[in-house]
């Protein structure tokens, strides 16, 4: 698994969620968001997290099953989880990213 999204282009599948969380660092928030994650059968293919001074950033390429088709369900979930751990977590399809380098 490459740990830096950076060293390789977006060439990802319609399936592919971009998600970033940020937040004030404390315990539980790895923990929440990978256990939210396989409850949702998304698969984690890459990512990066850090900790600027007392910030905790992360982002992550995740596959979203083909059953799942209620992406604004996922991306209320995720709120909920964000509001619970104290985090802002965000949902984009990597489609988002791949219009923005064709334009």
């Amino acid at each position: 698994m490459n740990s830096n999204l950076t060293d390789k282009p977006l060439n990802v599948s319609t399936n592919t969620v971009v998600i970033t969380v940020v937040g004030k660092d404390k315990v539980g928030i790895i923990a929440g968001v990978s256990t939210t994650l396989a409850k949702e059968n998304m698969n984690i293919m890459d990512i990066s997290q850090t900790i600027l001074q007392d910030v905790f950033t992360m982002i992550m390429l995740v596959h979203l099953p083909l059953g799942n088709n209620d992406f604004q369900q996922l991306k209320n979930t995720f709120d909920q989880l964000g509001n619970e751990l104290g985090v802002s977590i965000m949902l984009q399809h990597s489609d988002i990213f791949n219009a923005m380098h064709r334009i």
